[in-house]
């Protein structure tokens, strides 16, 4: 099981939010390479980060740092906000981010989904961000009436490498993982998980890691490991064994 930890990226900054609330932000470091590096060195082998404001602004809006990152680092990165259009889709994946991560698009048009799988094979995946088991978008503003589970089964044929699942009510908090939900999704599907929102302990690690033989391939965390909860290196670990 793979653990990433995640730069979540507002004006330029590190940051975490809370419940997906961008008035809820809590900067953690001013530069985005240094943290990566940070993380590379701890022994990550892949680095997630979204652009905050480019999910709601629906196009790319920290490009810059997230450059930075991927230049500072030799580890994958992985990208997900604002990525809407193929041009987007094949502007970032030419910038060295090795895999992309499509949420809102994954709604409103999911023919881009399978046209980038069948483009990019292995470099895109879709992430699900549910609020009470309903898919999010818009940078979480908006719940519309379709499960997690039913877009997750809509790409079941169309070669995803991985579903980022985020339970929205949990993300921040660091109350827990919805290990339940999160298993029950991986288990109804043969696209790999990768587990988000509310990691805050390594027994959340391990209640996952527990569960991994359902699908749940990986797990990103980052508010727990920026406050000292969880010590990078024990669990790359601890996730590893």
């Amino acid at each position: 099981m793979i653990f990433y930890p995640a730069i979540d990226l507002k004006d330029g900054a590190c940051v975490r939010l809370k419940k997906g609330a961008m008035d809820q932000a809590t900067v953690f470091n001013t530069d985005p390479a240094a943290q990566a590096r940070i993380f590379a060195e701890a022994g990550a082998e892949w680095i997630h980060v979204v652009d905050l404001n480019g999910a709601f602004a629906g196009r790319p809006v920290n490009a810059a740092a997230v450059a930075s990152i991927v230049a500072a680092v030799s580890i994958p990165v992985q990208l997900g906000g604002g990525i809407r259009d193929m041009a987007t889709i094949e502007a970032w994946l030419e910038q060295g981010v090795a895999r992309v991560i499509l949420g809102t698009v994954a709604i409103k048009d999911p023919a881009l989904v399978r046209a980038a799988c069948r483009r990019f094979p292995g470099r895109i995946a879709v992430g699900i961000d549910a609020r009470g088991g309903l898919v999010a978008v818009e940078g979480w503003a908006e719940t519309s009436q379709v499960t997690a589970l039913d877009l997750a089964v809509m790409f079941e044929d169309a070669a995803v490498s991985a579903i980022v699942y985020t339970d929205i009510d949990r993300d921040g908090l660091l109350a827990g993982p919805n290990v339940e939900a999160t298993a029950s999704l991986a288990e109804r599907i043969t696209t790999p998980v990768i587990a988000s929102g509310g990691v805050a302990t390594l027994d959340d690690l391990k209640a996952l890691k527990a569960r991994a033989a359902t699908g749940i391939a990986g797990v990103i965390s980052g508010r727990a490991i920026y406050d000292g909860r969880i010590d990078l290196q024990a669990a790359l670990a601890l996730l590893k064994d």
